[in-house]
C-alpha cells in the first residue's frame, strides 16, 4: 500500500498541531518545555514558535519565575483569533455564551421565554446570540461557529424537530435553514443531553472512556449514548429518548409521541418525583427541592431517596442490557440534587438488576452542562479549522 512521504511541510504541520494541542491542555509553556514534550530540538522548537506567533496562533505570556537560571519566555494560545457561541434552549429560556478559542467564556446572556408563541424563534435566537456577543464586545460576524442545544432531535431526513412537542416555535419545516441564513455563520443544532455528554467527554469524567451513557434527570428523563467514542444519534435523531421506555411499575403508555410521555418518564420524571415526595409528607415546589429536602429528612427522606434510586436503576437496567457501557454519568438538576448518596443507592440497586456493572459517577460539569457541551462542540470544529489552515499549505 502506498504511503504519503514525510515531506518537510507535512512534518512541520504535524509538529505545529502537536504543539498547539499541548499549549491548549497544559499552557502556557516555555520553548524548552515545549521541546521536551514534543521531542523537538531547541532550534526546531524556536522555529515552530516563530511560525505560530507569525500566524497569530500563539503569543508571549509572561516569563518563568522562581527557578534557577534566567527567566524563560512563556507562550500561550491566542484565544482572540476565533470565537464561538453556544446556546441552551428550554421551553422557558434561552441561555447563550461566547467563548474564545481557548474555551474561556467572555460573554453570556439569558433570555426568558415564558409562554412564548410559536412565532419569532429566529429573532429570539439572534437576540440571545447578540446579547452574549455584545457582553464580550463582539459583533455576531466575529463568531466562527454557533452550536445550539434543544430538547428532542432534528430528524436528518426531514430537518424537523422530533420528540419535543413541549418546545413551541421549533417545529417549522424550514427552521434550520432560516436560522442558518439569519445567523450567517456555520451552525450546528444538537440534542441537549447529547451536548451534556460531549461536555463530559471533553472536560469531564468520560475523557478516558470510549463507551458510556449519560442519564439526564430534570422535568424530563433523557440519555445520551456514546459508542466507540462517538455519539449514537439513531436513524431519526431519537437515540437516547429513554423517557419513552416501557418499564415495570407504570401502566403501559400508548401513543407516546402524541402524549409526549412514556414509562420511564412516568416513573422518574419531575412530576412523579414531586408526587413521591408528597406521598411521604415532604413539601417542595420543584423536583430538585424535593430531593434536596429528602437528603435532610430522616425516615421519610430515606424512603424517597431509596424509591427514587430504585426507579432510576430500573430504567438504567434496560439501557445497560442493550448498550453495556463501561461508565454511566448521572446528570441533570433532579438527579444531581441527590449527590453522592443517591449515586451510591443507584449503583447498589443497579447491581441487583443488571449483569453488567458499569461504574456510576455524578457529572463533573457543575454549571449548565448543555451550554458547556455546545461550546465544546463548536470549539472542537473551530480549532481544527483554525489550527489546520493557519499554517503553510501541505502539498
Amino acid at each position: 500500500m502506498a504511503t504519503t512521504p514525510g515531506t518537510p511541510r507535512l512534518l512541520r504541520a504535524m509538529n505545529d498541531r502537536a504543539a498547539l494541542d499541548l499549549l491548549l491542555s497544559q499552557g502556557p509553556l516555555s520553548r524548552t518545555t515545549l521541546g521536551n514534550l514534543t521531542g523537538l530540538s531547541k532550534p526546531t522548537a524556536s522555529q515552530l514558535l516563530a511560525r505560530l506567533e507569525a500566524a497569530r496562533l500563539v503569543r508571549p505570556s509572561g516569563t518563568t519565575a522562581g527557578r534557577p537560571g534566567p527567566n524563560a519566555q512563556l507562550y500561550e494560545i491566542n484565544g482572540e483569533i476565533a470565537y464561538v457561541a453556544g446556546l441552551d434552549v428550554t421551553p422557558t429560556r434561552i441561555r447563550a455564551a461566547v467563548a474564545d478559542l481557548t474555551g474561556n467564556v467572555v460573554g453570556s446572556y439569558e433570555l426568558a421565554t415564558p409562554g412564548r408563541s410559536a412565532k419569532g424563534t429566529v429573532d429570539r435566537v439572534l437576540k440571545a446570540i447578540d446579547g452574549a456577543a455584545g457582553e464580550a464586545g463582539l459583533s455576531r460576524e466575529r463568531l466562527r461557529r454557533v452550536s445550539i442545544g434543544t430538547p428532542g432531535g432534528f430528524d436528518p431526513t426531514t430537518g424537523r424537530l422530533r420528540y419535543a412537542t413541549h418546545l413551541p416555535g421549533w417545529h417549522a419545516p424550514h427552521l434550520l435553514e432560516e436560522l442558518a441564513a439569519a445567523i450567517a455563520v456555520p451552525l450546528e443544532v444538537e440534542n441537549d443531553v447529547n451536548l451534556a455528554a460531549i461536555a463530559e467527554q471533553r472536560i469531564g469524567h468520560a475523557q478516558e472512556h470510549e463507551n458510556f451513557v449519560l442519564l439526564w434527570g430534570e422535568e424530563g428523563i433523557g440519555a445520551a449514548v456514546v459508542i466507540n467514542g462517538r455519539l449514537h444519534r439513531g436513524a431519526t435523531g431519537g437515540a437516547g429518548e429513554v423517557a419513552f421506555l416501557p418499564l415495570p411499575g407504570t401502566p403501559l403508555v400508548r401513543n407516546v409521541g402524541r402524549n409526549n410521555a412514556g414509562g420511564f418518564q412516568e416513573l422518574a420524571g419531575g412530576e412523579p418525583v414531586l408526587e413521591l415526595a408528597r406521598e411521604h409528607g415532604l413539601k417542595a415546589r420543584t423536583p430538585e427541592a424535593a430531593i434536596a429536602a429528602a437528603l435532610q429528612t430522616e425516615g421519610a427522606g430515606d424512603a424517597v431517596l431509596n424509591e427514587f434510586a430504585h426507579r432510576l436503576a430500573v430504567g438504567l437496567a434496560a439501557i445497560v442490557a442493550v448498550v453495556d457501557p463501561e461508565l454511566i454519568v448521572l446528570a441533570g438538576g433532579v438527579i444531581t440534587a441527590g449527590g453522592e448518596r443517591l449515586r451510591a443507592l443507584v449503583q447498589d440497586e443497579l447491581a441487583e438488576l443488571a449483569v453488567p456493572r458499569p461504574q456510576l459517577l455524578m457529572t463533573a460539569i457543575s454549571t449548565d452542562p448543555v451550554l458547556s457541551g455546545a461550546l465544546q462542540s463548536a470549539l472542537s470544529t473551530t480549532r481544527d479549522e483554525v489550527f489546520d489552515t493557519a499554517g503553510p499549505p501541505i502539498t
